[in-house]
């Protein structure tokens, strides 16, 4: 029996569909894209500058996540994470290009500077209103910083309760204090985490929390005598993650979720983490 030519051709058109975003740098494996690109080709990339990687974060760029707040050196995860994923989209290192973005501005809605920021962000609802995620690429725990001669000390979450807490605006960290913690005195906001430390030094806070990698170089580099009384992980909802930010829309995400499937599945991901996050595993649970 002869085939009608409409149904000859749609095996066709299938094949082409499936091989349009099958070049990202050495993937094997399935590709899931989300974004309307049809080809992940660098030249065919809808980039903010064509040829270029653009890439945001906030300065300064603090470890671990960077080194020397220089994020060109591909010293600390997250510079690490941004050019293996630029590595697999196929960019050289040289056609990386680094813009400064305020933490807080880069899930503003609007367009974007930037092909996507790296910067700690957290994936949540509210934000994907306005701006896309990739998937996760690191599961982030809170942590609880305070000063050694305070003497404070704490087994569960409700023995933090009676604490005077802080935390930076727009953040996670603050979202944890008011979900998962819930203070009998409400918690103080700050516009950075700069000044959050300064106020845990001024004795203006019993204690501040932030992710618990920022939390390692606080009290290793940041703050004398300071220590991480606990982390902790929120007990409703979906797991913390931090995504690579893209404009509302764009049709980069479903290449650099590939990049990131890739990552993973080949252990990459695994290997950075470990080289540069190694030291999250020795701090105690707070449930």
């Amino acid at each position: 029996m002869r085939l009608k030519p409409a149904l000859v051709a749609l095996p066709v058109l299938l094949a082409l569909s499936i091989t349009a975003c099958g070049d990202v740098k050495d993937d094997g494996n399935d590709k899931k894209a989300t974004s309307s690109s049809s080809s992940c080709d660098v030249a065919d990339l809808p980039l903010t500058t064509a040829g270029k990687l653009t890439i945001g974060t906030d300065s300064p760029a603090y470890e671990p996540w960077f080194t020397d707040n220089d994020p060109t050196n591909g010293k600390g995860f997250e510079s690490a994470v941004a050019y293996a994923v630029a590595d697999k989209l196929g960019f050289e290192k040289g056609d990386v290009v680094w813009t400064k973005v305020p933490f807080n501005n880069s899930y503003a809605p609007g367009p974007k500077k930037f092909d996507f920021d790296i910067n700690q962000i957290s994936i949540t609802p509210e934000r994907q209103k306005v701006v896309d995620f990739s998937d996760g690429y690191y599961s982030a725990a809170q942590a609880v910083i305070v000063l050694n001669k305070d003497k404070v000390e704490a087994g569960s979450l409700a023995d933090l309760a009676d604490l005077k807490l802080g935390a930076q605006t727009g953040t996670t960290s603050l979202t944890a204090i008011r979900d998962e913690i819930k203070p009998k005195t409400a918690p103080v906001v700050f516009k950075d985490t700069n000044v959050a430390k300064q106020a845990l030094l001024n004795g203006q806070v019993d204690a501040i929390v932030a992710d618990l990698p920022t939390a390692f170089y606080i009290t290793a580099a940041e703050i004398e005598d300071s220590s991480i009384l606990g982390q902790f992980q929120p007990t409703t909802g979906t797991q913390e993650e931090f995504g690579l930010l893209l404009g509302k829309g764009s049709e980069l995400t479903g290449c650099v979720n590939q990049a990131l499937e890739s990552l993973k599945s080949d252990g990459t991901l695994a290997g950075l983490e470990k080289q540069w996050l190694s030291e999250t595993v020795d701090v105690p649970v707070l449930k």
